[in-house]
């Protein structure tokens, strides 16, 4: 028997999520007061020191260990955040370098100083968050559970409670329905509470230690997105161009000399004028087919009318090895159809793939699979063939890599010698 595993209710995930933000809001003020005690010593020390060659070693160590908080504070982001964790790519000395190379380092990274100043903003930051934790807590426990203790607390004659001031009157079953209201209400507004304290808390964080480092990683990622998509784009024309001068326009050529030839021919013999032109006929037939052959290399119209699935099939129907495609049915209907450019990219994946298999792999089956994942297109081509294939320039898959990486996505090519060969790629949809 196969166990079915239960999903999470609800009320379970509010409290996981309740007892993370509770532990990070929390937890937070120690490390706070830890960092801004090492922050604020290490500053005076090294300022004091200046005046001699020790205070840069302190410096560099102050950041060091700023650095260490605040990669103990990235491993918390994400519990409250639901982000992945991001940590920058710190400024390392070379290998072989002097002392004072080392030292000077960190000070030369912008991010260093951005952990030291949050080693000084967390104090202040953290402080409001953990009082008001606290507060609403005990609000919420000692309130729904103050009927189990009204009778503990000793009251003079004199003493007024709150049920009594409100107007409410001064019996025990005023005092303890008031209280109960109070706890109730804190109780239920906890798991709010909570979720806005933590996630401010983590936003400031966030903001100083990881925001600078994941705009410059997206920055890095555009440029090499753009640098792909024109690399793509200009082996694309090479091969436009290749193709047309090997092809049609010798062809054009070829058909232009018999054209001529059968004029000169008509006057003196009309039969070889009949057979030039015959040829000629025969020209323009080929000549037509490398052209359509060469539009559905350029955009195929199979796909823009009918999709990518009828679109692969053809594709199929023509590969030299036999090949089995699974493709999701649903990116062939109006409502599944993929934004046009990301179809485009996926057939075209898929072609070269193909080409490849054709041209090197001396594979006797292939396999071709498109499956569609919540936010992703998934493309896997395998080959039982003599393996070999990477992507080095100069090679057909170094153009499907640079239009996957121009479109977003990551392409993997697993080929060992003696094969099988794997071809997986992912797109953003």
């Amino acid at each position: 028997m196969t166990a079915v595993p239960i999903p999470a209710s609800p009320a379970r995930g509010l409290l996981r999520q309740l007892a993370r933000d509770s532990g990070y809001v929390l937890f937070s003020l120690p490390l706070a007061v830890i960092g801004f005690v090492l922050a604020v010593a290490g500053i005076s020390l090294s300022a004091g020191l200046l005046v001699t060659t020790l205070g840069l070693p302190v410096l560099a160590g102050v950041l060091y260990a700023a650095r260490g908080l605040a990669d103990l504070e990235r491993l918390r982001l994400p519990g409250v955040l639901g982000r992945p964790r991001v940590r920058p790519v710190y400024l390392t000395p070379p290998r072989g370098t002097g002392f004072w190379r080392r030292v000077f380092t960190p000070m030369r990274d912008p991010q260093s100083w951005l952990d030291l100043l949050h080693a000084f903003v967390r104090l202040v930051v953290a402080l409001p968050p953990f009082v008001l934790m606290l507060v609403w807590w005990a609000l919420a426990l000692t309130g729904t559970l103050y009927g189990a203790y009204d009778w503990a607390i000793p009251r003079g004659p004199d003493d007024q409670d709150l049920s009594q001031l409100l107007g409410m009157g001064d019996g025990t079953g005023a005092r303890i329905a008031l209280n109960t209201a109070i706890g109730l209400f804190a109780l239920l507004t906890l798991p709010l509470v909570a979720r806005g304290l933590a996630r401010f808390q983590a936003a400031v964080a966030y903001s100083l230690l990881t925001g600078v480092a994941e705009m410059r990683q997206r920055i890095t990622t555009l440029e090499e997105q753009k640098r792909a998509a024109v690399s793509a784009e200009a082996s694309a024309l090479r091969k436009l161009e290749r193709d047309i001068h090997d092809g049609p326009q010798q062809r054009l050529v070829r058909l232009a000399m018999d054209l001529g030839r059968a004029r000169q021919q008509l006057a003196a013999d009309p039969e070889a004028a009949r057979r030039t032109l015959d040829e000629a006929v025969a020209q323009t037939r080929e000549t037509l087919d490398e052209l359509r052959a060469l539009s559905r290399g350029i955009a195929p119209p199979i796909l823009v009318d009918r999709g990518l699935p009828s679109a692969l099939a053809a594709l199929a129907a023509r590969a030299l090895a036999p090949t089995e495609l699974v493709v999701d049915d649903e990116l062939g209907t109006a409502a599944g159809r993929l934004d046009p450019g990301l179809e485009s990219t996926a057939y075209f994946v898929v072609a070269e793939a193909l080409t490849n298999v054709a041209k090197h792999s001396r594979a006797t089956a292939c396999r071709v699979e498109v499956t569609r994942k919540v936010g992703r297109l998934e493309i896997t081509v395998d080959d039982d063939g003599i393996g070999g294939a990477h992507l080095a320039k100069g090679h057909g898959l170094s153009g499907i890599a640079d239009r996957v990486r121009a479109a977003g996505g990551t392409l993997a090519v697993d080929s060992p010698a003696g094969g099988p060969t794997r071809i997986h790629a992912e797109l953003p949809r």
